[in-house]
């Protein structure tokens, strides 16, 4: 069967070299921008309304996400006016020290009154994450990369991702490709009008990354000095983890500091074995990225949300955070999305980490099929983001959300609802910026069920 031919694309302004060939394995990647004209100065960044924005598709508004005023990439440069083109040969004015025929002296050149023909302006915006990872560099030509390999060290950087305004929430629009077999016969070439993209991604010491995120809260304003942590689950890229952070990002309107932690995931629906014991050796690195960003950062209110096999690694932070907490530490609001952690652990875990965070929220599914695969490979114990015939996980402390009637499918797994769902959104959005509770008074659409053990949310099934 032949690959289909790929999807007809606008040509690009500029078209790129070749990669240098000559570029050391490992050297970080050059950026678009790098490749099409030289660097920029710096701007600043805007800034924008107040409260929980209202979560729609397209471009963020000004004070919204928009450029990282640090560096100029690529979706910043392409917006600026580019150079006239030279005159033609017969309005060209004289050469210096000529003179017409006759003698007379040269005239002064006529003032310009048309202004210089502007370069398109591309149809992305851009997204900073900074990043925390203990996976192992990846020797590359093109980029600074990270693959499933442990590297056990922590370490930093930023990444700034192109988000297309044609962007439909909650989806992350990446390049489609046929692959049998992890062979690619095709895949269709990256385009920033379509696609998230990696414009740049650099590694950073502590002080520089401390002082690009100090830099990035002074001029927030919707979400005044807020940050959140996200930390991804089983069978996860790094690329796909800043992806997911960006999204979620760009959809809640979050103009605070977003932070992502890597560890290292094989990345494949066939690595569920390594993915749970690389996830638990991640917790030390995972818990220095905490603290960095607790007690470093300048942000006074740091939210943190755990998907799926992360909130394994997550929950024994925060319990050593709760038993031996460092100075200046304070944590907002923790979402643990589908946790993938056995049901009687996470109980004990819980009692251990309250008072720790203003509030905990559980989102739990019973659809969710990653977590039957979990379930099986344990022998069929419940996993705390299940959600059996008995009901959810309903403890004291923790705000239960069944979100079975409204999460979507990932991939085949239904198992990122959390963050591809535009209600969860919004009851995200609106938790991470006002921290009101119980649930129902942030959404009213949630019904409340009552147990012996205490109440939980739910959302209503959709009406057919």
């Amino acid at each position: 069967m032949s690959a289909p031919p790929p999807a007809t694309a606008p040509a690009p302004e500029a078209a790129a070299p070749p990669p240098d060939e000559n570029l050391k394995p490992g050297a970080p990647r050059d950026t678009y921008a790098d490749r099409l004209e030289p660097s920029g100065g710096s701007s600043a960044e805007p800034s924008g309304g107040s409260g929980p924005p209202e979560l729609s598709g397209g471009a963020a508004p000004d004070g919204g996400i928009g450029s990282f005023g640090q560096s100029k990439g690529f979706a910043e440069r392409a917006r600026e006016p580019a150079p006239p083109p030279p005159p033609s040969a017969a309005e060209a004015p004289p050469a210096a020290g000529s003179a017409p025929a006759g003698g007379a002296p040269p005239p002064a050149p006529a003032p310009v009154t048309a202004e210089a023909p502007k370069r398109e302006q591309g149809e992305w915006e851009i997204v900073p994450v900074y990043y925390g990872t203990d996976r192992a560099e990846k020797p590359g030509l093109q980029r600074l990369d990270y693959g499933s390999e442990r590297g056990r060290r922590l370490a930093l950087g930023r990444a700034l991702v192109t988000v297309p305004k044609a962007h439909k929430v909650p989806s992350i629009e990446r390049p489609w490709a046929i692959r049998v077999f992890n062979i690619t016969l095709y895949e269709e070439a990256e385009d920033p009008d379509r696609h998230f993209t990696m414009d740049e991604i650099k590694a950073l010491t502590e002080d520089e990354f401390v002082a690009l995120v100090r830099d990035r809260l002074k001029g927030s304003a919707r979400y005044k000095d807020h940050a959140f942590i996200f930390v991804h689950g089983y069978n996860t890229s790094f690329d796909y983890a800043i992806y997911r952070t960006a999204q979620i990002a760009y959809d809640l309107k979050f103009d605070g500091a977003a932070f992502a932690y890597s560890w290292p995931s094989g990345g494949g629906l066939a690595s569920y074995t390594y993915d749970r014991e690389s996830s638990g050796q991640a917790e030390p690195y995972l818990r220095e990225f905490v603290e960095l960003v607790a007690a470093r950062s300048g942000a006074k209110s740091v939210s943190i949300i755990a998907h799926s096999m992360g909130n394994q690694p997550m929950l024994q932070v925060l319990k050593d955070l709760r038993r031996t907490p460092p100075d200046g530490v304070r944590i907002s609001q923790i979402v643990l999305a589908a946790p993938d952690v056995d049901r009687d652990n996470f109980e004990n875990i819980a009692r251990d980490i309250q008072g720790l965070a203003s509030g905990v929220t559980l989102y739990a599914a019973s659809n969710d099929r990653a977590l039957t695969v979990s379930r099986n490979f344990y022998g069929g114990i419940p996993r705390a983001g299940d959600v059996p015939s008995t009901g959810p996980l309903v403890l004291p402390g923790i705000d239960t959300i069944d979100v079975s009637a409204s999460s979507m499918d990932s991939l085949g797994l239904n198992h990122s609802g959390y963050a591809e769902n535009n209600e969860i959104l919004k009851d995200i959005a609106a938790l991470i910026a006002t921290g009101t509770r119980p649930p129902k008074m942030r959404t009213p659409t949630l019904e409340e069920v009552e147990t012996a053990k205490g109440a939980y949310w739910r959302y209503p099934a959709a009406r057919r």
